[in-house]
C-alpha cells in the first residue's frame, strides 16, 4: 500500500469502480473495509451483499472469494 492511500481504502479511481459489478449479483460495488481493516469492495444488493477483497490495489471479484456481509 502507497503513501497516497489510506489504510482501508481500494485506491481505485471512481470511474473504475463505477464500470465494476458484482459478478454474483450485478450490483454496483462501493469501497468498504473488511473485519481485519483491508479493503474490500462490498455489493449494494441489498438481499445478497457480498464482500470481495482488495489485494495489492486489484480487486479480487471471484464468486470463491466473495464474503457474505452481514445484514442488520
Amino acid at each position: 500500500m502507497s503513501a497516497a492511500q489510506p489504510a482501508g481504502t481500494t485506491g481505485l479511481a471512481p470511474w473504475v469502480r463505477e464500470l465494476l459489478r458484482c459478478p454474483v449479483t450485478g450490483a454496483t460495488l462501493v469501497d468498504g473495509v473488511g473485519p481485519g481493516g483491508q479493503p474490500e469492495l462490498v455489493s449494494t444488493d441489498p438481499d445478497r451483499p457480498l464482500a470481495y477483497p482488495v489485494r495489492d490495489g486489484i480487486p479480487v471479484l471471484l464468486a470463491d472469494e466473495a464474503r457474505p456481509v452481514p445484514q442488520v
